[in-house]
């Protein structure tokens, strides 16, 4: 019997129980509405998500093509729209996540307005951010069940035992669009305590699995941008720990940490590690320092010195009072910087890099798999990256190696209009789009994701709007651009009084008052004629 029919059952004996006071309750409606709101609290939600997360890491160790997705979305509505959209087109939503970006937090959803990604924002603009997006996920799941309550009771109306057999198997197999969010904490907002209180709100919000960074937290930077400082192992990995504990304190045993470096493009520390003995961690950090060695006699006033094998090392300090790595260590950091985060209770790997290339990834991958088989990285496919000048240059530079001749292109302007329809463009948008396969199949990406994508579809969207509404075309632009394709196309929002609740509100309405309830949704409700 399925969880619909079981909830029918036991209302209807607890209405026995109570008697006739609860005679205008009707059993199938609270099994409805028990339905429509399947997760009670955020923690229901994260205890659910990470399980899913769990099981498709697993699926992913046994088969490398069956990696995850996810696009970045800075709004509940963005996400809902997204998964409806999901489950619409594929079906499932099987394997499709949502992420959230702490670039679009700070961007668009900070009190002090559009912010650079260096931790400005509130704290707990990301965790309501989480708590957003999943309510609006919920009244995805509300508004369909509505939409199949509503045909069930149409076709128990007209008699059709049939119709009415498919749609309660659709009810009793509904999937719901609430899916694992993989939320980003940046470096953690300050200290390890600071880390461990937003950790257990985002948690609380419903994050399964949170992403935190190697960078000093008052000194972060976009991982896109110059002027990246990290920091030594040990101050990383208690980030990590406060994370975890926040998950454990909360019931969420099988969170998930993804623990991303940014070491690749941050060539500057803030300190220098302790180091107790050759060769620990600690020392391994100091390895990668720009130093110069010197003598006793050379030390300067307020000079700070360190020893590694029986030498006086002045490491390169900065007027900032940073210290410096020496160029070209970058990959090596990455390499140890993950291998010591898995060992040290992350789950998931980030490394953030400069360019999208499958066998730069692969190669610092399999550095880390060679000490960690079943390493496993979350991946930005990120839209800092000009991928079409990248991925153009990488088959012009196949090209070259091959001997063709490329005589007929100019590599620092392969983004031109007029390559367009070439031989090397045709192969590099393959390459593109074949990249997610390649990678998770080469270099061990899990997951794939785009961080701010619905960042730049809105302004372009919007963009092409203001293009054509305050010019000529006046409203034939929202009609023939966005109304005429919302119909077209199915998109659920063109109803948008529906997508909004109005229809939920009318059943409810109908649940508490019966015939005597005012309903929206009648014969002169302009919704009624989309279709």
């Amino acid at each position: 019997m399925s969880a619909y029919q079981n909830d029918i059952k036991a209302v209807a004996a607890l209405k026995e129980k109570f008697g006739s006071s609860w005679g205008a309750i009707n059993p199938e409606s609270v099994a409805r509405m028990r339905a429509q709101n399947r997760f009670k609290t955020g923690l229901d939600i994260a205890k659910y998500t990470a399980a899913i997360m769990r099981k498709d890491m697993a699926e992913y160790d046994a088969d490398s093509s069956v990696y995850t997705q996810s696009l970045g979305c800075w709004h509940g509505f963005i996400g809902q729209q997204k998964l409806i959209s999901i489950k619409k087109h594929l079906k499932t939503t099987n394997k499709r996540y949502l992420y959230l970006s702490g670039w679009m937090v700070a961007a668009l959803r900070s009190d002090f307005g559009p912010l650079p990604d260096q931790s400005m924002h509130e704290k707990t603009a990301v965790s309501g951010l989480i708590e957003e997006l999943y309510t609006f996920l919920r009244q995805a799941d509300a508004r369909e069940l509505d939409l199949l309550f509503s045909a069930l009771d149409d076709a128990r109306n007209a008699g059709d035992k049939a119709k009415a057999a498919a749609i309660q198997e659709q009810i009793d197999n509904f999937e719901t669009h609430v899916v694992p969010i993989i939320a980003d904490i940046d470096a953690g907002f300050g200290n390890p305590e600071a880390t461990y209180l937003l950790a257990k709100k985002m948690i609380e919000a419903g994050a399964c699995c949170i992403q935190i960074e190697n960078q000093v937290s008052d000194e972060k930077q976009c991982g896109h941008q110059d002027g990246k400082v990290t920091v030594p192992h040990a101050d990383f990995l208690a980030k990590i720990n406060a994370v975890r504990y926040a998950f454990l304190e909360l019931g969420v045993d099988d969170g998930v940490i993804v623990a991303r470096t940014d070491s690749l493009g941050a060539g500057l520390t803030k300190q220098i590690a302790v180091t107790n003995e050759p060769g620990d961690l600690g020392d391994q950090y100091n390895a990668f320092l720009d130093c110069e060695e010197i003598s006793a006699a050379e030390l300067g006033n307020g000079d700070v010195v360190i020893k590694r094998e029986g030498k006086l090392l002045r490491p390169k300090r900065l007027p900032s009072n940073l210290f410096q790595f020496r160029k070209g260590t970058g990959e090596a950091r990455c390499v140890l910087d993950s291998i010591t985060s898995l060992q040290n209770g992350a789950d998931l790997l980030w490394i953030e890099t400069e360019k999208p290339h499958v066998g730069q990834i692969a190669a610092m991958m399999n550095e880390v798999r060679k000490v960690i088989p079943n390493a496993k990285l979350v991946y930005n496919n990120s839209p800092s990256f000009n991928w079409t000048l990248n991925f153009r240059q990488q088959v012009f530079d196949a090209f070259v190696a091959e001997g063709k001749d490329v005589s007929a292109y100019d590599r620092a302007k392969l983004m031109s209009v007029e390559y367009d329809n070439s031989e090397l463009a045709q192969i590099a948008d393959e390459k593109i789009r074949t990249f997610q396969r390649d990678g998770s199949a080469q270099a061990g990406i899990f997951h794939h994701l785009i961080t701010l994508p619905t960042y730049h579809t809105a302004a372009l969207s919007t963009d092409n709007l203001a293009k054509g509404y305050f010019a000529e075309e006046g409203m034939l632009a929202y009609v023939k651009g966005v109304q005429r394709q919302e119909i077209r196309q199915g998109i659920a929002c063109v109803k948008h009084q529906n997508m909004a609740g109005s229809d939920i509100g009318d059943n409810h309405k109908e649940y508490f008052a019966g015939e005597a309830a005012l309903k929206a949704g009648g014969k002169d409700n302009t919704m009624n004629q989309f279709h």
